[in-house]
């Protein structure tokens, strides 16, 4: 098992033989006032992180991690 904390968003990444996890603060989790599409877009950086992660792309590398900024924030922007 190998954790990744990525130390922007709270992300922190579990990769296991099989498989792995991702968390985050990235969602919105006021309940009702939560923005579906938001999160929804947050779930899929999620995804493609972990997905990175257990290819073994080097999630924690700076360039990588300046990606992952750049596409929450663009996310932010058009939501």
């Amino acid at each position: 098992m190998t954790t990744i904390d990525l130390k922007v968003f709270g992300i922190v990444v579990t990769v296991v033989e099989d498989g792995g996890s991702i968390v985050s603060d990235l969602k919105e989790t006021d309940g009702l006032q939560a923005d579906v599409a938001y999160n929804c877009a947050m779930d899929g950086i999620e995804s493609l992180i972990l997905a990175h992660a257990i290819a073994g792309v080097n999630v924690a590398a700076p360039s990588y991690i300046k990606a992952v900024e750049a596409a929450v924030q663009s996310c932010a922007d058009n939501m």
